[in-house]
């Protein structure tokens, strides 16, 4: 069982980008749960931490199409270190803000522009780099490792980020985080990398347009990408709110919110361990839409629940699923596409699936204050759900992939 579920582990330079990944990832969770409730306590205000969110994603929805292309034309490695060294620098430059008491709410905002943008370049590098790693036929368990890396940062990194913001205040959540960026640096130092990009005469738009012919002509795949966009604007909000379940619904402290961070990590690592143990399962697109259908009916749960025990453990189902679908997903789109086209293909699929997190963010903090987060949130749970069971039984293209 452990040995399925580890198989990717045996190519070294997966081995050396998923610790690396892990340990930035812990730190930027560290940050992320300080920075929403230093955003909340700041300004009082829903709608501004959905503002906060939408800056932070809106970057992935301008720019990872050029990221794609520069992926596909230089070497990965080093777009996606000035990638980290970017964000490494924004960290700095909040916690120095904070540890001197200058801090304002436009300095967050601005940072998470910047942190976005660099996203947005880092993104489609690092989804292009992992293939190149391992053997086709473990891509699928690649792809759930890294899951799991991410999810369990989820876990470990607002645990530690929840203590510090308590005991020793934000400004280590922000300073932790920028020293975690240099382990993936050295990470990416270490890779011995294959991937020699094809010398082409092509403009950058020409670039981009074939890649969106090449989606074009691949079966299910533009449904793939509509699906991605709508998972992400229906349910990451869900997780982008539960400052405001832990501090106005349920009047609990950053302690509280914490909780609900770890309960959907350790559901989502839960989630990716299944996956890839499975491995390259047959029908993934069927299982990955009844895990869309299970995700919404557990978001509406968890948005009505005034039980914090249930809530936790509906944070646990929703985490679980979420992941097994996003994998499967991601498996789909990345086992059918060649690796010459593949900057260009995961940058539109990462416009997809982080552009909606904006759009979906500010959406939400827009009808929170008119309607209640219970409200709003259980709405788009049957939202979610309703998608799933469209494209089970009426528009079937993904359920037969």
């Amino acid at each position: 069982m452990l040995r399925r579920v580890f198989k990717a582990f045996q190519y070294r330079d997966f081995r050396l980008l998923w610790f690396g990944a892990c340990t930035s990832s812990i730190g930027t969770w560290m940050q992320e749960i300080a920075q929403n409730w230093l955003v909340l306590e700041i300004t009082k205000s829903p709608f501004l931490l959905g503002i906060d969110a939408f800056l932070g994603d809106i970057p992935i929805f301008m720019f990872s199409l050029f990221g794609g292309v520069l992926s596909d034309r230089m070497d990965r490695r080093h777009l996606l270190i000035i990638s980290q060294l970017v964000q490494m620098c924004s960290a700095i430059a909040l916690a120095v803000l904070i540890a001197t008491e200058k801090i304002e709410v436009w300095h967050i905002l601005v940072s998470s522009f910047v942190v976005g943008t660099a996203q947005a370049f880092g993104g489609p590098a690092y989804s292009a780099l992992v293939p190149s790693l391992v053997e086709k036929e473990d891509l699928p368990n690649a792809i759930a490792l890294n899951s799991i890396q991410f999810n369990l940062a989820r876990i470990i990194g607002p645990v530690i980020g929840g203590l510090a913001l308590k005991y020793v205040g934000s400004a280590w959540c922000f300073g932790l985080n920028s020293l975690s960026f240099v382990a993936v640096i050295i990470s990416l130092l270490r890779l011995n990398i294959n991937f020699k990009p094809p010398a082409t005469a092509e403009t950058i738009m020409q670039s981009m347009k074939k890649g969106f012919g090449f989606i074009r002509s691949q079966t299910a795949m533009e449904t793939l990408i509509a699906i991605a966009f709508c998972m992400t604007a229906l349910a990451i909000p869900m997780i982008t709110f539960l400052p405001v379940f832990a501090k106005d619904i349920f009047k609990r402290d950053a302690l509280t919110y914490t909780l609900f961070l770890a309960s959907s990590g350790l559901g989502s690592i839960t989630g990716a361990v299944t996956v890839a143990a499975l491995g390259n399962v047959a029908n993934k697109g069927r299982i990955a839409l009844s895990m869309l259908v299970a995700l919404g009916a557990g978001m509406s749960g968890f948005a009505l629940s005034t039980s914090l025990p249930l809530s936790c453990i509906l944070l646990f189902c929703t985490g679980a699923v979420l992941i097994c679908a996003f994998a499967m997903f991601s498996s789909l789109v990345q086992l059918n596409t060649p690796n010459d086209m593949r900057g260009r293909v995961m940058s539109v699929y990462n416009v997809a699936f982080r552009g909606g997190m904006p759009i979906g963010s500010l959406t939400v903090g827009w009808l929170v204050p008119m309607f209640g987060a219970p409200h709003v949130l259980a709405i788009s749970g049957f939202l979610l759900g309703a998608l799933g069971l469209y494209f089970l039984t009426v528009q079937r293209n993904v359920a037969e992939l």
